[in-house]
């Protein structure tokens, strides 16, 4: 791609249900730039996540994930990543040439947002306790490679994505 392409890349990280898709796709378009969901991606090449989580591991679906996180930086566009991305070193460290976005969003929110279903980390009793575990344990990385926070929990998506994209042009 060109390098007005690269020049807006830019990178949204955060746990499951913060509206890493929903803001990204709203900021891809404002931009001009492609949206790219690197879970997706994991999906298209490879088969589902729960799948590879049963079959191989997750140690195994990072090593994939972070491949895929690689090719998407290197063409540019907004790219989401799935909220475990930032455990893996290796992906942390691509994402230090590039604006990240941190997406948070409050537990009180996020009940009414998730599905445990094809989220093999929720699985169980308790999806809502269970996820507050996973942030808490993911926080650090995620403010670790953060340029910017901007929390979902109580503004329209909408709001977000035009506040994420009015911060990234100042970035160029």
């Amino acid at each position: 791609m060109t390098s007005e392409a690269e020049q807006l890349t830019l990178v949204l990280v955060g746990p499951m249900a913060a509206g890493k898709t929903s803001v990204g796709r709203r900021v891809a378009k404002k931009l001009g730039v492609p949206f790219v969901d690197t879970d997706k991606r994991v999906v298209a090449a490879h088969g589902p996540i729960p799948a590879i989580f049963a079959d191989h591991g997750e140690a195994h679906f990072r090593s994939l994930e972070r491949a895929e996180v690689a090719a998407a930086l290197s063409t540019g566009g907004v790219v989401s990543l799935g909220g475990g991305a930032v455990t893996d070193p290796g992906t942390r460290a691509l994402l230090l040439e590039h604006p990240v976005v941190f997406l948070t969003v409050s537990p009180e929110v996020v009940v009414h947002r998730i599905n445990a279903g094809g989220r093999p980390l929720l699985a169980g009793d308790d999806p809502v306790g269970r996820w507050t575990q996973i942030f808490e344990e993911r926080r650090g990385w995620y403010d670790e490679v953060a340029s910017v926070t901007f929390d979902t929990s109580r503004r329209p998506m909408q709001r977000i994505a035009d506040d994420i994209v009015a911060w990234r042009r100042e970035l160029a």
